[in-house]
């Protein structure tokens, strides 16, 4: 019984567990230049940080994973797609910006319906 419980503790102790924090996201399309990287090219499933996030240049370079957990307005009732999609902080999203994290248009149409505009997520680093 010891072993097995021994076993069972240092099983439980390697699994991480981590909490996702809720937000929203919406999207853009035009990605340079970015408040982190310039012209640069950091490709396509990037997205800007809001105040929560950006932390006086912090975020730049930042992953996070992100999911859509359902929608802001009853214009599209469902439009999560179930993925989740990992995007690189790449550009600051000021003051007046409408979510937590604005993701490109790719990295947004992989995990909902772009016509939505605006979906609540969840969201970790990667």
């Amino acid at each position: 019984m010891e072993k097995g419980f021994l076993i069972l503790a240092t099983l439980l102790g390697l699994v991480s567990v981590t909490v996702a924090t809720a937000g929203t996201a919406t999207y853009y399309d035009q990605y340079t230049p970015s408040a982190c990287y310039g012209y640069a090219d950091q490709g396509t499933m990037i997205a800007a940080a809001s105040d929560v996030l950006w932390n006086n240049g912090g975020a730049c370079g930042k992953k996070y994973t992100v999911k859509c957990t359902g929608p802001t307005n009853q214009g599209i009732p469902q439009p999560c797609t179930g993925q989740t999609v990992t995007v690189k902080i790449v550009d600051y999203c000021p003051s007046g910006c409408q979510g937590t994290l604005d993701l490109s248009k790719e990295a947004f149409a992989t995990i909902a319906n772009t016509d939505a505009g605006k979906i609540k997520i969840d969201y970790n680093p990667a």
